[in-house]
């Protein structure tokens, strides 16, 4: 079984970067094909894997403007000559489901979401965009044109991966295709349990609008108790004035770093809607409960009562009446940490050797009957 990995672009280190990583991991040998590369950004993380690029990695200001290249990508995506593999597992969140597959190939998609500024968030995705008016006035017609582009490449995947029950859901509601779950790994072996005196809340990421953080930082000023904020980002400004003095931003924080942050911390808090939603389950591997807006993938991560508690309005009224409600001494960590071994990266990786392995077999049955 040769096969071949596809990703959308390779930019920034994210959520879908781990899990292609663990996709590297599981079938070493296997080239990834990708509309753009960063070496500079990403060659710590790939560096030693076969990365091929696609034609715009050769315009100049590609790097610098990718997004400017959107309606050349999904000619891009289609450009990959594939023939040589049997199988192509496909890391979407956007184009690379939209490979051209060899004709006796397989091919195998895992859905991070279907494209976010098509289908869920465009008009919040057309506003945040500073581009001259003219241009602007365009982009409905390019998004109608790339809607049914995205539509059409769903029906060159012959099965679909989910990363959780909120993507499988949209999945089935834009593609009207069935899929199941493989939840993303979580490197959980990196966390552990502290006996240390919890004295503070967590919050961290991206610091981005949607994230909501904004509502934990207004919850908090009005409670006067610790937080600790880690990650940068757009809103950093705007959050920072924002906030009081029992508000202490960390910054880009490293591994280690981040890992004591979550073992000490007495919760992690989530106000935002996610995919899937990583931050919340390496809280768990620590040991420590999570607050997590009860929507998207915490809320199928999180179990109320047991691993967190979920609250049901995303409001800073309902943040602060949760915290302050909060008994820490509830919850069992080792318990909690035992529940978050179901996401780790060697869970991932046999649930998805197992998915392939078994649809490549049935594949070849196919083929051979038709013969």
């Amino acid at each position: 079984m040769k096969v071949a990995l596809t990703h959308d672009h390779m930019m920034q280190n994210g959520g879908a970067e781990r899990v292609l990583e663990a996709m590297q991991a599981l079938w070493p040998t296997a080239p990834t094909y990708t509309l753009l590369y960063d070496k500079e950004k990403m060659n710590t993380l790939f560096g030693h894997r076969d990365i091929r690029t696609s034609f715009l990695q050769n315009i100049p200001f590609a790097l610098k403007k990718y997004r400017w290249l959107l309606p050349l990508m999904p000619t891009a995506t289609e450009s990959y000559s594939l023939s040589e593999f049997d199988v192509i597992v496909s890391s979407s969140s956007a184009l690379s489901k939209g490979i051209v597959p060899p004709e006796h190939g397989l091919h195998i998609c895992y859905c991070h979401t279907p494209p976010r500024y098509l289908w869920t968030h465009t008009n919040e995705y057309l506003r945040g965009l500073n581009v001259p008016r003219i241009a602007k006035s365009l982009l409905p017609f390019m998004m109608t044109y790339l809607r049914i582009w995205d539509n059409a490449s769903a029906d060159r995947v012959d099965y679909f991966i989910a990363n959780s029950e909120t993507v499988r859901h949209r999945i089935r509601r834009y593609y009207g295709r069935d899929s199941v779950v493989i939840h993303p790994p979580v490197d959980t072996d990196t966390f552990t349990i502290s006996e240390e005196p919890k004295r503070y809340y967590l919050i961290g990421g991206r610091l981005v609008s949607y994230k909501r953080y904004d509502i934990v930082i207004e919850a908090f000023n009005k409670l006067g108790k610790p937080l600790k904020i880690f990650g940068t980002g757009p809103q950093e400004k705007e959050l920072k004035k924002m906030a009081k003095s029992n508000i202490e931003f960390l910054g880009r924080v490293s591994d280690q770093k981040r890992s004591e942050l979550f073992s000490n911390a007495i919760a992690f808090i989530h106000p935002q809607e996610e995919d899937f939603g990583i931050t919340p389950v390496e809280s768990m591997a620590a040991g420590r409960p999570v607050i997590a807006y009860n929507r998207g993938g915490a809320s199928e991560t999180v179990i109320d009562g047991k691993t967190g508690i979920l609250f049901d309005e995303q409001s800073w009224v309902e943040i602060a009446d949760t915290v302050l409600h909060f008994d820490e001494h509830k919850f069992d960590p080792s318990i909690i940490k035992e529940y978050a071994e179901q996401y780790s990266v060697k869970e991932f990786r046999k649930k998805m050797d197992q998915f392939v392995s078994e649809k490549w077999r049935k594949h070849k049955r196919e083929v051979l009957h038709r013969l």
